[in-house]
């Protein structure tokens, strides 16, 4: 793989503001192209709540949607609630981004024929709701 997109790390935070993030472990239900919006798929999760919950994520360029249904992702849980295109997104499903071979930083956003974007996952079934630490 190539160096990331943005090798620059960001400047330190403090442990308190970093535990205020609520990881977990969601299991995709369901997942179709977004109604509304070129780039993003509507995601639903089973997040271990009898409700579950509905993401927004922009990652249709590189996912078939049948593709991720069964798959046990890494979700930021507690963001909070916005509208994307007319539908909500409960929280966001971590990726990592990383340039192709011989693609150029440029600054701006590269599609699929650019870069990679990897949904995380995890190595080994865990319960839907698991906390990640």
């Amino acid at each position: 793989m190539t160096a990331a997109a943005n090798p620059e790390p960001l400047a330190n935070i403090a442990y308190d503001l970093f535990a205020k993030l609520d990881l977990r472990v969601a299991t995709i239900v369901s997942a179709e192209p977004h109604p509304n919006a070129d780039k993003l798929l509507k995601i639903r999760l089973d997040d271990g709540t009898p409700e579950g919950r509905q993401v927004c994520a922009g990652i249709k360029a590189w996912y078939d949607p049948a593709t991720l249904v069964g798959k046990q992702v890494v979700i930021v849980a507690n963001l909070e609630p916005r509208q994307l295109r007319g539908e909500i997104s409960q929280g966001m499903i971590l990726a990592a981004t990383d340039l192709k071979d011989g693609a150029a930083e440029t600054g701006e956003k590269l599609g699929p024929e650019g870069r990679d974007v990897v949904v995380l996952t995890v190595a080994k079934p865990v319960k839907a709701g698991s906390k990640v630490s």
